[in-house]
């Protein structure tokens, strides 16, 4: 799912304590020959708040159903984000369909600036300060995925370092 990313680090969920935040649930409709048939979709994403998170959706005739296979769906598609002391490395702009965010570090004390479909996200991966926008489209479907796009984007010194192959010093002193 995450092929594009180089430094994208896929998890096992065995192990990790996760915690489940649901981001929305959604009635759709189907209309057949005899009339409309509900059902009901839920996106949810999953997160240890210390780094690993990921996002799923389940779709199913009754809500809890559909919540219950979009949490088995986003324990299988779990990845590791870096993060610095509560805060994200570096700022990074990420975007999915008509959906961008933008996420910017932040001094110890901020907080979670964020709203909605981003916030979930960011507090499911154990972001405690941070600065970010949503632009564009509000559908949490294509925020969550931007917001993962921006996550996987980052890169902590250390990784920065060795694909440069200068050592740690040089990346912060030029």
């Amino acid at each position: 799912m995450f092929q594009k990313y180089k430094n994208a680090e896929t998890v096992k969920p065995g192990g990790l304590e996760l915690k489940d935040r649901l981001v929305g649930v959604q009635r759709v409709t189907k209309v057949t020959k005899g009339g409309r048939a509900f059902g009901f979709s839920a996106i949810v994403v999953v997160g240890d708040e210390n780094g690993v998170v990921g996002h799923g959706l389940g779709k199913s005739k009754e809500v809890a159903t559909a919540i219950a296979k979009a949490i088995e769906d986003a324990k299988k598609n779990l990845i590791r984000i870096p993060l610095n002391r509560g805060t994200l490395p570096h700022e990074q702009k990420g975007k999915f369909g008509g959906a961008r965010v933008y996420i910017q570090p932040a001094s110890h004390g901020t907080g979670v600036i964020a709203g909605g479909a981003l916030r979930a996200v960011l507090e499911a991966v154990g972001v405690q300060d941070v600065l970010s926008k949503s632009q564009g489209s509000s559908n949490p479907h294509n925020v969550v995925k931007a917001t993962f796009d921006a996550l996987l984007q980052l890169r902590d010194a250390k990784t920065v370092a060795t694909q440069r192959g200068v050592s740690l010093e040089k990346v912060f002193k030029g």
